[in-house]
């Protein structure tokens, strides 16, 4: 599976200010860029740094007036796949020391609120079979609805509220998994399917000793999926962070197989 990506970003800035981009797909051993351009405007500053454990890169800059970022790639993806239900849970004093963190509560994802829920709900079966009931209570009991939610939305809100945008879906799933001992953590991706075409996020778990991409949407499959970075939120992956106000023009994200392009 080969992906184009294109993106298309156009920000005015009230004033001279940082920025922190994360756009670009990330080389790593599931999936190779085998082909990247990236545009920017004037800037005073512009730097690259490693993203949430070492997964892809950000990219430091400052500007002023306007940002507009052009960036392509095209994305050869090659992680193995396995069905979800067939992993088993690792015990945790066998789980690698970087998954830690991804057991525990984080911003918006309160999986301490939630295991009384998780017990009574997904005691049967275990594992990756406990992971796909989780995935589909989300996706069955969610309905997605753009708007409904904003920047402070929490897993719990969506809980009560029943509905969100891919971020408040996969915010959910990490929080029951988490809940459920599973380390769980978002990543930020480009994907096919996704509509209206734009940035996706999705949840990824640590199940059968390896991190696996699963989308409680629904629009995106694991194969169909080119991963730009990873953290415990969506705070960790956010595409573009402005340290000032910053108003939106034009936003634009393509992802189509290559042979399509």
């Amino acid at each position: 599976m080969t992906l184009s990506i294109a993106i298309h970003l156009d920000y005015e800035l009230a004033r001279p200010m940082d920025i922190l981009l994360h756009v670009h797909a990330a080389q790593i051993p599931e999936q190779r860029v085998e082909d990247q351009s990236f545009t920017l405007p004037p800037y005073e500053h512009v730097a690259s740094v490693a993203a949430q454990d070492g997964i892809g890169e950000r990219i430091w800059m400052r500007a002023q007036d306007q940002l507009i970022v052009d960036y392509t790639a095209t994305v050869a993806i090659n992680r193995i796949l396995t069905p979800l239900g067939q992993l088993d849970r690792v015990p945790f004093h066998l789980l690698p020391g970087e998954t830690v963190q991804y057991l525990m509560p984080s911003r918006y994802c309160p999986s301490d609120r939630f295991h009384d829920f998780v017990d009574a709900t997904f005691a049967e079966p275990e594992g990756g079979a406990m992971a796909v009931a989780m995935r589909e209570w989300v996706h069955d009991h969610l309905r997605y609805a753009p708007g409904a939610s904003n920047g402070d939305t929490t897993a719990a809100d969506t809980f009560i509220m029943r509905k969100g945008v891919c971020r408040d879906y996969a915010h959910l799933l990490i929080t029951f998994a988490r809940a459920a001992g599973i380390p769980a953590r978002i990543a930020s991706v480009y994907a096919l399917g996704v509509e209206p075409p734009d940035f996706h996020a999705v949840a990824e778990l640590f199940l059968g000793g390896e991190w696996h991409l699963v989308d409680a949407t629904g629009m995106a499959r694991e194969a169909d999926m080119a991963k730009i970075g990873v953290g415990r939120d969506a705070a960790d992956v956010a595409f573009l962070t402005a340290f000032g106000e910053a108003k939106l023009n034009t936003q634009q994200v393509s992802v189509v197989r290559l042979e399509e392009a």
